[in-house]
């Protein structure tokens, strides 16, 4: 029996010192590191830092240009560092990058900590014609908004610019046979002698129609006799100076798709449109020829009718060379999602996208009487989402990317919804506003 007990008491002992040596060894439990906020960011560089985790070796650092992780920046996946922060380098300026850290021994590692966010910062002295070098960054003037502050930041920030209402149909032939030229020269003069783009808006349009021709009475052989003119007119006269047209400007209706009743409408049918676009073309071959219309990143219906319409033309020969998409949108609509989808449609037909008339209601329900820090951001951060998708672009499918005013007091929509509102990237007393830093981040490659 005491010689059982004996071998019982080694056995015991021996396992003891099993057990002790195993755990000598063991893999220790490694906590998530706690991510801090970066420090010293830049516009090419930032410091990660994190606070240090008992029992680590070593930390591994992840650097992405997306939230998910699907992809890393060179150099930053599974990064070992043997500290509690590192320089992060090589990087774009005004571009969002996330990071997360692990700790480590041996072969021992913890979870991923919590994700950071930052923004490299904006290059010093940055102004958007200087970072659309594949396309123009253009506003809209009126002949009387050309000198002083206006002057000032449409040449130190656009590379073109607009007539907003004053090249239409009802301003340039106000009455049979009498073209009145002023307000248009004007414009095209300061274009020319300011080196600026010129992007004519628009040829015809159902809103601009002067009253002699809405009630034309002459048969409409004589009525397309007539446009035929006009077009070919205008289009002749600033022939080398304007380098693209809205030729026709939202001929279709909302939610159904159907052809506007316009009377261009009434007087030669859907034809109007391509004829008019065969007019422009042979008044000036080298001129860019553009459909305009709105709401086309939101109704479906509208923008299958149009891209109907575009079609025929192309299968017909008949010249045009791109689509512009009225943005006039607010600060929560449409989604991401829907302005890709829209624009796909144009890419698929290898045309030039115009992302013309944006502006973007940061008070659509009425809801503030102050522009908030907080609705100022996410005006923000929807003009920067509209300047990354059109720099995303392919470079041969990019026109212009066109703010709809200057500052906020000489909006169209102010008086158009009865209400207060701030859609454009600067104050009253032309100061750049959150929307302004928005787009200029957006542009940033």
């Amino acid at each position: 029996m005491a010689l059982f007990k004996n071998i019982i008491g080694l056995i015991f002992l021996l396992l003891m010192q099993v057990s002790c040596s195993s755990d000598d060894n063991a893999t220790p439990s490694l906590s998530a590191p706690l991510a801090l906020n970066p420090s010293d960011i830049t516009q090419n560089s930032f410091v990660a830092n994190w606070a240090g985790v008992k029992d680590a070796q070593s930390y591994v650092l992840d650097v992405s240009s997306d939230i998910d992780f699907t992809s890393f920046v060179e150099g930053y996946q599974a990064l070992s560092v043997n500290g509690i922060y590192t320089v992060v380098d090589n990087l774009s300026p005004s571009t969002s990058y996330y990071y997360r850290v692990r700790a480590v021994n041996g072969t021992a590692e913890s979870s991923n900590s919590m994700v950071i966010s930052l923004t490299t910062e904006i290059p010093d002295g940055s102004v958007l014609k200087e970072l659309t070098q594949d396309f123009f960054i253009g506003t809209i003037v009126q002949s009387n908004r050309m000198t002083g502050m206006h002057h000032e930041v449409i040449n130190r920030e656009f590379s073109s610019i607009t007539a907003e209402y004053e090249m239409k149909m009802n301003i340039m032939y106000p009455s049979e046979g009498v073209y009145d030229w002023t307000a248009s020269d004007a414009i095209v003069n300061y274009a020319v002698e300011n080196k600026l783009n010129i992007h004519g808006h628009a040829l015809v349009w159902h809103n601009a129609t002067p009253n002699w021709v809405e009630n034309f009475s002459g048969t409409d052989a004589e009525f397309e006799t007539m446009l035929e003119e006009y077009v070919k007119t205008v289009v002749t006269r600033y022939k080398g100076k304007i380098t693209s047209w809205d030729v026709v400007n939202e001929a279709f209706n909302d939610g159904s798709g159907t052809y506007r009743n316009s009377v261009f409408y009434q007087r030669m049918g859907a034809s109007f449109i391509s004829k008019c676009f065969q007019w422009a073309r042979e008044a000036d071959p080298d001129v860019l020829l553009f459909y305009n219309d709105y709401n086309m990143c939101s109704d479906q219906t509208k923008r299958d009718a149009v891209f109907t319409m575009v079609d025929d033309l192309i299968s017909n020969s008949v010249a045009i060379d791109g689509v512009g998409y009225q943005m006039h949108i607010a600060y929560n609509w449409p989604a991401k999602k829907d302005i890709q989808d829209a624009t796909q449609d144009i890419l698929d037909r290898n045309l030039k996208v115009h992302y013309a008339e944006l502006d973007i209601r940061a008070n659509p329900n009425n809801d503030q009487s102050t522009l908030t820090d907080a609705r100022s951001l996410e005006l923000k951060a929807k003009y920067k989402e509209i300047a990354e998708l059109y720099t995303a672009l392919p470079t041969v499918n990019k026109y212009a990317l066109t703010i709809w005013g200057l500052k906020d007091n000489e909006s169209w929509l102010l008086d158009f919804h009865g209400q207060i509102d701030w859609p454009l990237l600067y104050n009253n007393n032309f100061e750049e506003k959150d929307a302004y830093y928005g787009v200029l981040e957006g542009l940033v490659k």
